[in-house]
């Protein structure tokens, strides 16, 4: 026997699924007892113990389910004698789910019915005839008939209504005729059991049977049901599954009454007591005393008012003990079987390169049980496939296995088997994998996904991720990483790069898809641009697809360009089709008649279909050999059989129950249990009003389906209903799509589907349950019935850390479909609850799916902004890998949503709302956003592409087919489809960066040219290299000097680069001629045939480069002797050569061919432009031009020889590139600031202005309404929604521009003072109520530096001249000026003390005292009362604080840290750092000073005396430095901005870590503010947030549980008498407190400060 762990790895090589052992879910208990002595035990448990056993299984993570077969019937005889077959079989099906009791016995003083055995064997029934006289075998004779068909024979005892037709008519007006039948079955079942029973004693006593056959003609369905509960199955070691309770009633007599009698005890059909039933019952009980009294439970009971009465104190005290006991008994199991495990589990794949930690062991683990519950899934249903008939499909098998076995040391393509629905393409693909197990090596891994068979096999992602983790798993091969796994591109990267690798060691791979037109087009799946292509040697990749109902052949056929790849599954023959039928009624032990052969026979071969052949012969399996061949009316098609067989069903079970139980199942989302599928139905009020047509239910308090009803369905659906594993629960699904799509048309029209999903809404919601009352009419009554439909309830969590999975999944989805917009608004969209508990339990991803498919269906702009919000938040999330904990959710939504909370108040408002409450009560310290600091939803910015490793360099677009062609400086070109924002292909070849992409063909192929000097063509269909030529460019070519062009009509490529033109047959490569530049003269490109080259003195030459005498020429007017270019273009559609000059003019040259000569003739004409033009571009139709002069982009008309300038669009950085729209009414341009203009060409108005490039913009395209952004130094492009120049974006921008160089902003955070740019000679205000600019204050010269007197009102901008302008903020017009020393130095930094008297200005060779103060109420500046001069070998001054005692504590660019006295002139050194010193802070009373470096390391001091009171350094990504602090106002926290991206909070008192957030930016300002801070980030959003803590923190919060680093603080030994070593009750901080007014009139004039 293999070990486990050999098990494990052999179910992972998809070898075998011996050994796997999966881990249910499932508590499921059947309930057996008599049909009516033990009801109000059974109304007990229902009332009391089952919910709170349910209640204890969820808070697990379980299910419970009940299965009470007697619960709700009438009687106890069915029409078709099935009754007791049922009940053994689901006591079998509990018993091999059930993770604790599966089995409860309910045994009092009744020994139950006993029934007649519905099948006898032929030789034993004839040995019973041949005991009994000839006169009494006539009756057997009548309800038994032979069944030739079984093997061996079989007597088949016939349903009632065979002879008594009115048995089961439950019509008013045949009542009569009704009880007629009813008695005469009575009579006729005691009778035969009589002869039976006669007949088998006397054959026991002659030795032809043996005792337990005897006894199975005297066996009650009860002892059935106990002898199957307590029987193990042959090598199960665990404990008893099976629970018993013994009720005995000691006073109980005859003399009693008949009525009483018959309800407690056993009576004769002619109400005599049945003392043969008693003495069985008694014999049952002894051995049930003797063999299993560790599982009795005994009760003794005397009757009340002769029967159990709940109100009887004593009866009550009973039912509560047996409650008790049962509940009590059955936790104990549970714990005990979930607490222990096997060895072989969920849980037990081990996965290399994953995190570390407790979180994400366990995650591992639930992936792992995941991954092999979906291999256990695929592997089972395989098995059922190749366990059947194989037949007719040999010869196709054979030639896949040649195929297979051909390619298996080259490259090649995916084979494809295609048919039509129903052919065999499954079970041909399940063979294979069977077959190939055998026949490939050992080590050889078998990989089979049967697609649309589950929820989780129909979305690709989850595909992709399983075959993934199966592949890296058994190779022992690193996974892919938490990001990886959850980006579309790059885990379609990862499996390419992984079946590569696989090859690369040697190691033999077969993957089989089957079905890929199962793939849920919601994920783009169908359209297959994540299929590998080439498949690498050793690696073997086999799909299959429907012929009709998708596109997926078609595509197929477009990528897989290989037509012996493709293998048709044709119809079988009738030979075929009569071999298959022989041999499956062999395996099924059964065989037909010959007539009935040839009924069969006769309507398959119509269709020659195996499903339908299939469905034929299970339908055929139960035909016995009597049945009359005129009754076989069979379909010629599957679909019609199938409607047969569902027409069938209704005539049998009702129309009501079989359409609402296969519509429900339809109608999930993913798939339902029979326990909630049964609960579904007893909410469904036409499928109770149809049960109950003609009979009440026993109990009007509480109506259901009885399970007896949908157990009969379940099996009267047979092999149509497949299960399937859902989260360690089995569901259940149909065995075939054409079924799903029968019951769809039959069951699902508009009506009644919107009526499905409001019961399952209502289900999901849990609406009612928790014995909340739901009306039904039902027609025995003339009023509505209010009744407990005791389905379960459903929380959001079951318990702490146990989410309701299956709601999450299901109530959007319907809440949505019934059009219950409310509900889905309050409960799903706009409950913060929800949102958290489905992001951490099923991803982001599936959050996203749901909100898509809101705005989808309703017209919600709320809705579209939390769901860009959530878009947003995926990388994040995804990058933590379920280890997000509820502080970093809350926080995000609120962080981007907040503005938008007063604009829709009813559901964002109440969204965030929601947040803040929940991040206002948070236990641990918290930081709570006060405005929107995190980009917001609702921008222009439509998605980011990513997949280089370095910047793009090149893109094009093809706008027939909507695909966008990039390369990259990692050498590797990537294609997408715009339409869908997939990646089609990556194409992987160059080994230097891409210069020039082309998209040709109308998009079935493309160019790539690279500076390895080669040129490339490739398919985008398949994403095959088709030729590769080396030297097309000189090697290590420029970008913006390389150029493609390609003359589709003529099949020419054209390359220009280096000063060469080659020209190259575009199918062929062959170089047709190439000239090169003659040291004299440069090549400029190549127009209508002619290359073009420009000579010193700006001659330009037009030459045919086969024909040296066609040449013309043309001087270049106002050209210099040395002309230098700057930037050329061609207009290949109009033959005009633009030239921009380095001179500042812009030269445009025509040729045109003249006379039979071909003569050529140039024009020119000259265009004066503002500065010289660093680039130049048209439009599609070549009659707009653009040029970028430094910063500003000119527009030009050009007709014929006339280009004339008509619009100028100023920049506030250098253009880097601009286009055109196709309508030629926007013009886009991209600036060295990282921004992105939309400008109106008809007006010149700025539409649009996009900010989050993050890089300087090199290359932009338009594609209809996007706006494709690009950079050369980023590895990303994004898209943009386009505006329309009718409609220009009146949205307020949340933020200032990105890196700013100088920023100042007010302790409130509505304004900010910027400089936008290094270098730029203006402070821009801006008012971040209205998010734009308030106003301009110009300067000298550049700033260096920016501080602002918050009180005082005063800005202060320090410059590289030296001088120190200041802008009093409440006199606008007016500004001061502190002059500059003699020396003029730069001003390097200033402070402000804490209570704006004094401030310090650092210079590169000294530092001033200045006092602030004013002169008739006007502000002033006095000094310099104090300066220091720094030597020449003096580092510069880096950051400074000033005290109020006018000690100035400064850092340097070297991390000297020096503390100097003014008053004393005395300077102390302090601990340095080892970097430049960023950061130095002071607190608000004066107290401490945070020293912060670009190494990390902060050290907060204590002032009064100097001291180190803690070092705190931390260690997190590469980007560490500390930026900027700021103290609290009770100076007990401080907060930190970090290079990292993160604010950080610490204790001042123990120098502890408190908090980490992160911002996505580093933070390059902060200020107290409240009870929190103000801050700004380089990305130029406004922080505000308020810092809760509580007064003790939790000895087990962990402040890094969402941050991959670590912290280690130092602090000093304080004494006990230290009177600095703890502050306590510092007053609360108000700068209020000041008279700010008093002091400035106080101060004398300033002679230093003068007004401008």
């Amino acid at each position: 026997m293999a070990s486990p762990r050999g098990a494990l790895m052999e179910v992972l090589k998809g070898q075998a699924t011996e050994g796997l052992k999966l881990r249910s879910n499932v508590v499921r208990v059947f309930v057996s007892s008599t049909f009516t002595d033990m009801s109000s035990e059974r109304n007990a448990l229902l009332d009391k113990t089952y919910p709170e056993l349910q209640a204890f299984c969820q808070s697990l993570g379980l299910v419970f389910e009940v299965v009470d077969m007697r619960w709700g019937l009438q009687d106890a005889i069915a029409v078709d004698h099935m009754t007791t077959e049922l009940c053994l079989q689901e006591i079998e099906a509990c018993r091999k789910v059930s993770v604790g009791p599966s089995f409860i016995a309910l045994l009092g003083n009744r020994y139950g019915h006993r029934p007649i055995p519905r099948v006898l064997p032929g030789k034993q029934f004839e040995v019973l005839l041949s005991k009994l006289p000839q006169d009494q075998v006539g009756l057997l004779h009548q309800w038994f008939r032979k069944d030739n068909n079984a093997v061996p024979p079989v007597y088949v005892l016939q349903p009632i209504t065979t002879l008594l037709p009115h048995y089961n008519d439950l019509q008013p007006e045949r009542r009569p005729l009704q009880d007629d039948s009813v008695i005469s079955w009575r009579y006729t079942e005691a009778r035969l059991l009589q002869l039976l029973r006669t007949a088998a004693v006397q054959a026991e006593k002659d030795g032809d049977i043996t005792v337990e056959q005897k006894h199975q003609f005297f066996k009650s369905v009860a002892e059935h049901e106990i002898e199957e509960g307590l029987r193990i199955p042959d090598g199960d070691e665990s404990e008893p599954s099976a629970i018993l309770f013994v009720r005995e009633l000691p006073h109980l007599r005859k003399k009693d009454g008949p009525k009483r009698l018959a309800q407690y005890m056993d009576v004769t059909a002619d109400g005599l007591l049945d003392t043969e039933a008693q003495e069985l019952l008694s014999g049952l009980k002894s051995r049930l005393f003797a063999a299993s009294p560790g599982m009795l439970n005994l009760h003794s009971v005397e009757l009340c008012k002769g029967a159990i009465e709940p109100s009887c104190k004593e009866h009550a005290q009973y039912l509560e003990s047996l409650c008790e006991q049962l509940v009590s008994q059955t936790k104990a199991r549970i714990a005990r079987r979930v607490g222990a495990g096997s060895s072989v589990e969920a849980g037990e794949v081990r996965t290399n390169g994953a995190r570390g930690g407790d979180a994400s062991q366990r995650k591992r683990e639930e992936d792992s049980g995941w991954l092999l519950q979906e291999l256990s899934h695929h592997m089972a249903l395989s098995a059922g496939k190749c366990s059947g008939v194989f037949r007719g499909r040999e010869g196709l098998l054979g030639k896949i296995c040649l195929a297979m076995w051909e390619h298996t040391n080259t490259c090649h393509t995916p084979l494809v088997v295609h048919g039509p629905p129903g052919v065999g393409k499954t079970t041909l693909l399940c063979k294979l994998a069977q077959e190939m197990r055998g026949l490939l090596d050992p080590r050889a891994v078998v990989v089979l996904r049967l697609l649309g068979t589950s929820a989780e096999s129909s979305d690709l992602g989850r595909v992709l991720q399983s075959v993934c983790f199966q592949i890296c798993s058994v190779f022992s091969l690193s996974p892919p990483t938490p990001i990886t796994a959850h980006t579309s591109e790059d885990l379609v990267r990862f499996f390419h790069g992984l079946l590569a690798e696989v090859s690369e060691r040697g190691d033999t791979l077969l993957l089989i898809l089957d079905s890929l037109d199962q793939l849920s087009s919601a994920t783009q799946g169908q359209n297959l641009h994540w299929l590998p292509k080439d498949i690498p040697p050793n690696v073997h990749l086999v799909v299959s697809t429907a012929d009709t109902g998708s596109p997926v052949l078609a595509n197929l056929r477009r990528t897989v360009e290989v037509p012996g790849n493709f293998f048709e599954v044709e119809p079988l023959s009738c030979d075929q089709g009569r071999e298959i039928m022989n041999a499956y009624m062999r395996e099924a032990q059964r065989s037909l008649t010959p007539e009935q052969c040839e009924v069969v026979l006769c309507s398959f071969q119509l269709s020659g279909n195996p499903l339908h052949l299939k469905l034929l012969l299970d339908m055929a399996r139960r035909w016995a050999s009597y049945t009359p061949v005129t009754d076989l009316a069979l379909s010629s098609s599957a679909q019609e059989v199938m409607s047969q067989l569902l027409q069938t069903l209704e005539e049998r079970h009702g129309k009501q129950l079989v359409g609402a139980a296969l519509g429900y199942i339809v109608s999930a989302r993913g798939s339902l249990s029979e326990a909630e599928l049964r609960d579904i139905l007893s909410l469904d009020d036409n499928v109770l009003a149809e049960v109950y047509q003609y009979w009440l239910p026993p109990n009007h308090s509480l109506i259901r389906l009885p399970p007896l009803l949908w157990v009969r369905l379940r099996h009267d659906l047979g092999e149509l209903l497949v299960e399937g594993q859902a989260n360690g629960v089995t569901v259940l699904d149909f065995h075939h799509k054409l079924l799903t799509e029968t019951v769809r048309e039959r069951y699902q029209r508009s009506e009644q589907q919107a009526d499905r999903h409001r019961v399952l809404a209502e289900y999901f919601l849990g609406s009612w349950s928790q014995g909340r009352f739901k009306a039904v009419l039902l027609p025995p009554l003339t009023t509505t019935l209010d009744a407990d439909r005791k389905v379960p309830p459903q929380p959001l969590w079951f318990a702490e850390g146990v989410a309701n999975v299956k709601k999450l999944q299901e109530l959007p989805y319907h809440l949505l479909h019934a059009g219950l917009w409310e509900e889905l608004r309050q409960e799903v969209i706009g409950s913060s609850e929800w949102l958290y508990c489905k992001t951490l339990t099923c991803g982001v991803a599936s959050v996203i799916e749901d909100l898509t498919l809101c705005t989808k269906l309703m017209d919600c702009p709320e809705t579209q902004l939390i769901r860009e919000t959530f878009i947003l938040l995926k990388p994040t999330l995804d990058f933590l890998d379920g280890q997000m904990d509820p502080p970093l959710f809350y926080t995000e939504v609120l962080a981007r949503l907040h503005s938008f909370a007063e604009m829709y108040p009813s559901l964002i408002g109440r969204l965030c709302c929601q947040c803040h409450d929940w991040l206002s009560c948070c236990p641990d310290p918290i930081l709570v956003p006060k405005c929107t600091f995190l980009q917001p939803p609702g921008g222009a910015l439509k998605t980011t592409l990513a997949g280089f490793q370095k910047g793009v360099t090149a893109l094009d677009i093809c706008p027939e087919r909507g695909i966008l062609l990039a390369g990259s400086e990692d050498g590797k070109v990537i294609a997408w489809d715009l339409n869908d924002l997939e990646v089609i292909q990556t194409l992987v070849g160059h080994t230097a960066k891409v210069l020039s992409v082309r998209v040709i063909d109308s998009g079935a192929h493309c160019l790539s040219l690279a500076a390895d000097g080669s040129l490339r063509k490739w398919s985008l269909l398949s994403g095959r290299q088709l030729y590769c030529t080396q030297e097309a460019v000189s090697i290590n070519s420029l970008p913006s000097t390389t150029h493609i062009h390609v003359s589709e009509e003529r099949a020419l490529v054209f390359t220009h680069s280096g000063g060469q033109v080659k020209v190259w047959h575009l199918n062929t490569t062959e170089l047709l001629f190439q000239v090169k530049d003659t040291g004299v003269s440069i090549i400029l490109g190549f127009l209508n045939g002619m290359v073009v080259s420009l000579s010193d003195g700006g001659l330009v030459t037009f030459s045919h480069p086969s024909a040296e005498d066609k040449t013309a020429q043309i001087h270049l007017e106002k050209s210099s002797h040395s002309l230098t270019l700057t930037a050329t273009l061609t207009l290949q559609r109009n033959g005009r050569l633009l030239i921009a000059s380095k001179e500042g003019f812009l030269y445009q040259v025509s040729s045109t061919v003249q006379g039979r000569q071909s003569q050529w003739t140039l024009r020119q004409t000259v265009t004066e432009l503002p500065v010289c033009a660093t680039f130049l571009s048209a439009s599609d139709d070549e009659r707009i031009l653009l040029a970028g002069c430094e910063r500003t982009l000119v527009l030009f008309h050009r007709e014929s020889d006339c280009v004339q300038s008509f619009l100028d669009l100023h920049h506030e950085d250098t253009v880097l590139c601009a286009c055109v729209s196709g309508d030629s009414r926007v013009v886009v341009s991209g600036s060295e600031d990282q921004t992105i203009r939309v400008w109106s060409m008809t007006t010149g108005n700025l539409l649009d202005c996009f900010l989050g490039m993050d890089a300087p913009v090199t290359t932009l395209a338009l594609y209809e309404g996007t706006v494709v952004s690009a950079s050369s130094s980023a590895y990303y492009l994004k898209l943009w929604h386009l505006p329309s120049p009718n409609n220009p974006q009146q949205r307020p921008n949340c933020c200032i521009p990105a890196g700013c160089p100088q920023v100042a902003l007010t302790k409130d955070g509505d304004t900010v003072y910027y400089v936008r740019n290094v270098g730029q000679k203006e402070v821009i205000t801006w008012n971040c109520h209205t998010g734009s600019s308030a106003d301009t204050m110009a300067v000298s010269a550049e700033v260096c530096c920016l501080e602002l007197a918050q009180n005082k009102k005063l800005l202060f901008c320090g410059l590289t001249t030296g001088t120190v302008l200041i802008y009093p903020l409440a006199f606008p017009k007016e500004t001061l000026c502190i002059p500059p020393p003699e020396t003029l130095p730069t001003v390097r930094c200033m402070a402000i003390g804490g209570q704006e008297k004094h401030m310090a200005v650092a210079y590169e060779d000294s530092v001033c005292l200045f006092e602030i103060t004013a002169r008739d109420s006007f502000p002033s500046v006095e000094g310099p009362s104090a300066r220091f001069s720094l030597s020449l070998l003096h580092s510069p001054v880096s950051s400074m604080a000033l005290l109020p005692d006018c000690r100035l504590l400064y850092g340097t660019a070297c991390g000297e840290v020096t503390m100097y006295d003014f008053k004393s002139a005395s300077t102390a050194t302090l601990d340095g750092h080892r970097s430049r010193v960023n950061c130095v802070t002071t607190s608000n009373w004066g107290t401490h000073a945070l020293v912060g470096s670009e190494d990390a390391v902060q050290r907060l001091w204590g002032l009064t005396p100097l001291v180190l009171d803690h070092t705190m350094e931390y260690k997190g990504f590469l980007f560490e430095g500390v930026l900027c602090a700021a103290f609290s106002e009770s100076d007990k926290h401080v907060f930190t901005g970090s290079q990292d991206r993160t604010i950080k909070v610490w204790d001042v008192a123990s120098g502890s870590l408190l908090f980490v957030q992160y911002v996505y930016a580093p933070v390059t300002k902060m200020l107290t503010y409240r009870n929190g801070f103000v801050a700004i980030s380089q990305l130029g959003y406004v922080i505000k947030e308020g810092f809760r803590c509580p007064d003790g923190v939790c000895p087990e919060y962990n402040p890094l549980r969402n941050v991959n680093a670590h912290y280690r603080v130092t602090s000093r030994q304080k004494s006990a008498d230290s009177p600095h070593s703890v502050i306590t009750e510092i007053p609360e901080y108000n700068p209020a407190q000041f008279n700010f007014m008093a002091l400035m009139l106080k101060s004398k004039p300033s002679h230093s400060c003068q007004l401008l």
